[in-house]
C-alpha cells in the first residue's frame, strides 16, 4: 500500500513525530499513533456509562442551580488542581 500526503502541514506533523519518538520509520510512527488512538477508543467505550453518568450529575448541579459562577471559576479550578488526588 502506498499513502500520498499531500497536506505539506500533516507532512510536517508526522516528520515531527518520526524525529521526536527516534522512530525508524514513518509506518513505525503510524503505528504508533494507531495504537494510541485504539487504546484511547477502547477506554472510552469501556467508561462510556461513568462519563455519562458524572455529566447527567453535572447538569442536574446546574439544573438545581449549583454551579459556579463565571467569575469564582478560575480560582475554584486552582484550588482543585491543588488538591491531591
Amino acid at each position: 500500500m502506498n499513502i500520498e500526503i499531500r497536506d505539506a502541514a500533516l507532512e510536517a506533523r508526522i516528520r515531527k513525530q518520526l524525529q521526536q519518538t527516534n522512530s525508524g520509520s514513518v509506518e513505525e510512527v503510524l503505528l504508533r499513533l494507531l495504537e494510541t488512538q485504539e487504546e484511547q477508543d477502547r477506554w472510552l467505550l469501556e467508561n462510556r456509562q461513568t462519563i455519562d453518568a458524572k455529566i447527567q450529575r453535572g447538569l442536574d448541579q446546574l439544573d438545581r442551580g449549583e454551579g459556579i459562577p463565571e467569575d469564582q471559576l478560575d480560582a475554584f479550578l486552582k484550588d482543585l488542581k491543588a488538591k491531591p488526588e
